[in-house]
C-alpha cells in the first residue's frame, strides 16, 4: 500500500466517523478531493467543522416547524405576482408562474393550467441536431394540416389531401420514401374515419359512404383531429441548445402539454433527467418519492422565479413530506390534509365549520387537544416549545439527601 492510499483511507475513516448524512459526507469528500494535498488531521478538522455547523442548524426539540414553515412561505408569498403566465426560460413556451402556480401545487391539482415537460436526450441525440429532431417528431403530435393541404370537392363528394413530400421525409426520417409514408397516412385515415381511401403518390382521396354534404364536412372536421405521429397531448415541442457545466452544449426539448410516461419510453430520451410539471404524472410513473422531489423542485423554482430565493428549502421539504407521507399525493385543504386531521376542532377551524362539528357530534368523536389549533381555540397552553416543559419547584437539601417538595 502506498502512502497516498494510506492517507486516503484515513481521510475516509475520519469522515465516515461523523454523524453527517450521506449527502454531506459526499460533499466533504468532493471538497477535500478538489483541494488536494489535505492531511488526515486537516480532513478531521474540516469534517468536525461541518458537523458542528450541521448540528447548529438542526431544529430544536419541540420547535413548531409547521407554523414556522407556513409563515416562512406565506409571508414572501404575499409579494408574488398574480400573473398567470410567465416565460420560464424559453421564450416560446408559456408556463403558469407566481401565486397561481403555488396554489396549483399545494392544492395538488390533477392537471396544471399549462402542463409542460423538460426532456433531456441521451448522448447520441443530445449533440446531433438531426437526431434530436427525430425525438421531436416522435413526441410532438402531427396532424394533417402540418403535413399538407386539405380540399373538398362538393360536386363529387370527395375530400382530397395533398401531402407535402419534404415534410413527410422530414417527419419520418427513417422511412425515406414519401409514397410509403403516404400509404401509412391513408391507412390511419381509414381506421380513424371508417372510410375507403384512394392513394396516388402523395395525394389521398376519400369521401362519405353515402352522398351527404353534412357527412362530407364532418369528415373534414374529424380529419383535422387525427394524430398521425407523436403524442396526442403534446401540441408543440421547442428545441433549444443549452450549455452544460463543463462548457459543452446539448439540445434540450421543452413541450406544451405533457404525457410523461409515454415520453420516457421513446428512444433517445434520457429518462434519468427528464422532468414534468405535473406532479401526479410523476407520481404515477416514478412513485411517491419522485413526486415528493417534484413538489420540492417546483415550489423552489416558483419562488426563485419571483426573486424569493431566500426561503429555506427545508420549509418546502416539510410541505412535500406532509403531502406525500401517506404514500400518495394529498392536497393541503379540506379535501386533503386539513380535512383529515384527527382533531375535530382543527378540522372545523379550517373550513365548513358547522359540517365538521355536526358530523363529529353525530359520530361521538372526542378531541384529545394535542395540536396547536385546538389548544388555541379552547384557551389552553400549546404543547410546543417551552409550553411542553414541566417544571417542579423544590428546595435543595443541604445534608446530601433528596430535595424536598416544600
Amino acid at each position: 500500500m502506498t502512502e497516498y492510499d494510506s492517507i486516503t483511507r484515513n481521510i475516509e475513516a475520519v469522515v465516515e466517523d461523523t454523524t453527517l448524512p450521506r449527502r454531506l459526507k459526499d460533499r466533504v469528500y468532493k471538497t477535500i478531493d478538489e483541494r488536494g494535498g489535505v492531511t488526515t488531521e486537516q480532513a478531521d478538522e474540516i469534517a468536525r467543522a461541518v458537523q458542528s455547523q450541521y448540528e447548529d442548524t438542526r431544529v430544536d426539540p419541540l420547535d413548531p416547524v409547521g407554523t414556522v414553515s407556513a409563515q416562512s412561505i406565506g409571508e414572501p408569498g404575499t409579494q408574488m405576482t398574480m400573473n398567470t403566465f410567465h416565460y420560464a426560460g424559453v421564450a416560446e413556451i408559456d408556463v403558469t408562474q407566481g401565486l397561481p402556480r403555488l396554489i396549483e401545487l399545494v392544492d395538488a391539482r390533477k392537471t396544471p393550467d399549462t402542463p409542460m415537460m423538460t426532456v433531456y436526450l441521451d448522448d447520441g441525440y443530445a449533440t446531433d441536431r438531426e437526431r434530436a429532431h427525430e425525438v421531436v417528431w416522435a413526441i410532438e403530435s402531427t396532424k394533417i394540416l402540418a403535413l399538407g393541404d386539405v380540399s373538398t370537392n362538393v360536386a363529387d363528394m370527395i375530400v382530397r389531401v395533398d401531402l407535402n413530400k419534404d415534410t413527410l421525409l422530414e417527419r419520418w426520417p427513417t422511412v425515406g420514401d414519401s409514397d410509403v409514408i403516404a400509404a401509412e397516412i391513408a391507412e390511419t385515415i381509414e381506421d380513424a374515419l371508417g372510410v375507403n381511401t384512394r392513394q396516388n403518390g402523395t395525394a389521398i382521396e376519400f369521401g362519405p359512404n353515402e352522398p351527404s354534404y353534412r357527412e362530407l364536412l364532418q369528415l373534414v372536421e374529424q380529419l383535422r383531429d387525427v394524430v398521425f405521429k407523436g403524442i396526442e397531448d403534446v401540441t408543440r415541442v421547442v428545441i433549444r441548445k443549452e450549455q452544460l457545466e463543463d462548457d459543452e452544449e446539448e439540445f434540450v426539448l421543452y413541450t406544451e402539454g405533457s404525457a410523461f410516461g409515454d415520453v420516457l419510453s421513446i428512444e433517445g430520451v434520457d429518462a434519468t433527467r427528464s422532468t414534468c410539471n405535473n406532479i401526479h404524472e410523476v407520481y404515477k410513473n416514478l412513485g411517491v418519492e419522485a413526486a415528493r422531489e417534484a413538489i420540492i423542485n417546483e415550489t423552489v423554482n416558483t419562488l426563485e422565479e419571483q426573486g424569493l430565493d431566500d426561503v429555506n428549502v427545508r420549509h418546502m421539504m416539510l410541505v412535500a413530506d406532509i403531502m406525500t407521507n401517506r404514500g400518495e399525493i394529498e392536497s393541503i385543504g379540506r379535501h386533503g390534509i386539513s380535512g383529515s386531521k384527527d382533531s375535530v376542532l382543527a378540522r372545523a377551524a379550517f373550513e365548513v365549520t358547522v359540517n365538521h362539528l355536526l358530523s363529529a357530534a353525530i359520530h361521538g368523536e372526542a378531541d384529545d387537544l394535542n395540536g396547536v389549533i385546538e389548544n388555541v381555540i379552547v384557551g389552553k397552553p400549546v404543547s410546543i416549545g417551552t409550553g411542553d416543559v414541566k417544571l417542579r419547584m423544590g428546595s435543595i437539601s443541604t445534608d446530601g439527601g433528596q430535595p424536598s417538595d416544600d
